[in-house]
């Protein structure tokens, strides 16, 4: 189930507010300019699918976003627990960061954890199965997909070259609840 804790900086270990219901988590959300949504396939995804098989069973959405924000890239991730670099990765994406551009990720299958950090709160977006999030460009955040990672995800891009992380040299990260798997 989709979730949002939003957790005092200065308490990470007690968040002061847990949303469960979608319409609670967007609006929350939406109050930060951050954008939640949830998209259905037009077709049945099948397990190993093509890239293009997930990016065309979601097109209209994509379609409608890319012209929307003017998203220029789209591609598909997948991560599963037998990939020989997931501690690296996941240590990596768990740094704090901040991306010149928009983080866009719709979830086909799977989970994970992003963390926004914004001025005195941390709002961790445990992100499912159908669920898509925007995160402005320039909001400081990480990201945990477990330890024994599931996930296939779309990425959205502003530009062709894709995001790149600009890592703010903060341990805020450290001190947050990881993704449980």
């Amino acid at each position: 189930m989709s979730s949002l804790s939003v957790y005092p900086v200065s308490s990470p270990e007690l968040p002061n507010k847990v949303l469960t219901h979608f319409e609670d988590i967007a609006s929350t959300l939406a109050e930060l300019g951050v954008r939640f949504d949830r998209w259905q396939a037009v077709t049945k995804i099948q397990p190993g699918a093509s890239q293009e098989e997930i990016i065309g069973a979601y097109q209209v959405p994509i379609d409608t976003l890319m012209t929307e924000l003017g998203y220029v890239n789209v591609d598909v991730v997948s991560q599963s627990s037998d990939h020989p670099q997931n501690a690296e990765l996941r240590a990596r994406l768990l740094e704090e960061h901040r991306c010149g551009e928009d983080v866009v990720r719709f979830f086909v299958a799977g989970r994970g954890l992003f963390s926004l950090h914004i001025g005195d709160y941390v709002y961790a977006v445990l992100c499912e199965k159908n669920d898509l999030i925007s995160i402005p460009a320039g909001i400081s955040h990480w990201f945990d997909m477990g330890e024994h990672p599931h996930f296939v995800a779309i990425r959205l891009f502003n530009n062709p070259e894709g995001g790149v992380a600009n890592f703010t040299g903060e341990d805020i990260a450290s001190r947050f609840a990881l993704l449980e798997d």
